[in-house]
């Protein structure tokens, strides 16, 4: 579909791989609504593009790349991308930032950081939809099962939490609240997972996430519980 106010991008995608791929290739653009439809009921398909292949129809983009022996995703396997690609950028995040600071990614301060920053990124996966987080949340949180709103509540404690030690600022408030939430998380998912054995998704990285409920969370709410207890222990003047 290429129309003034809508060029279609998995068709860009085919158009791109099949290039790639060395394959020569007739593009035809479907102009209006009406030429779509028509396409559509002709084929006895319910998406476009279409790829044929010697004449042969192939299908859509995932068909297309089954076809030439590539990966296709399923959107409702689990995977631990969106978990590595957070940690990976609040560790280098954390090293920019005691370079900054101390010309040094070896600063006591890089470590407190990578943990707050990973707070805060966690934070943010789930405000960009506080309720679906909350949904979620429901499944094992045994706070939130016994009071809804804490779910609600959570992403927001662990944002101010975040922010608060990445300033090194009101830690009377942001190492109480890294000790709750993060102890009653640590709590919650050890009972859902290694007591009851229950196979469930993680509403770490927010409500739409397919992440498994398991290491990651435990070790989400386990860092923010070692944040807060090292923030009481440390000695003073050490770190930022």
């Amino acid at each position: 579909m290429v129309m003034p106010e809508h060029t279609c991008p998995w068709g860009l995608k085919a158009l791109d791989l099949l290039k790639r791929e060395g394959f020569e290739v007739e593009d035809h653009h479907l102009t209006s609504r009406e030429e779509t439809d028509i396409f559509k009921a002709r084929h006895q398909v319910e998406t476009t593009p279409q790829t044929f292949i010697d004449g042969k129809r192939v299908g859509g983009y995932d068909d297309l790349r089954g076809y030439l022996g590539k990966e296709v995703k399923d959107k409702d396997a689990v995977t631990y991308t969106p978990v590595i690609a957070l940690f990976g950028m609040a560790l280098a995040m954390a090293l920019a930032a005691s370079w900054a600071a101390y010309g040094s990614v070896l600063a006591v301060a890089a470590a407190e950081w990578f943990v707050a920053f990973a707070m805060c990124l966690l934070a943010l996966q789930k405000l960009k939809d506080v309720d679906g987080f909350a949904t979620m949340f429901l499944n094992y949180d045994l706070l939130a099962q016994r009071w809804v709103p804490y779910g609600k509540v959570y992403p927001f404690a662990e944002g101010l939490a975040g922010i608060l030690m990445v300033a090194g600022a009101l830690m009377w408030i942001s190492i109480p609240v890294a000790l709750f939430i993060g102890g009653v998380g640590a709590v919650s998912v050890f009972k859902a997972v290694y007591v009851d054995k229950r196979e469930l998704k993680c509403a770490c990285v927010g409500g739409d996430s397919n992440v498994p409920l398991g290491f990651v969370s435990l070790t989400e709410n386990l860092m923010m519980v070692g944040m807060a207890v090292w923030m009481i222990l440390k000695p003073a003047g050490m770190g930022h």
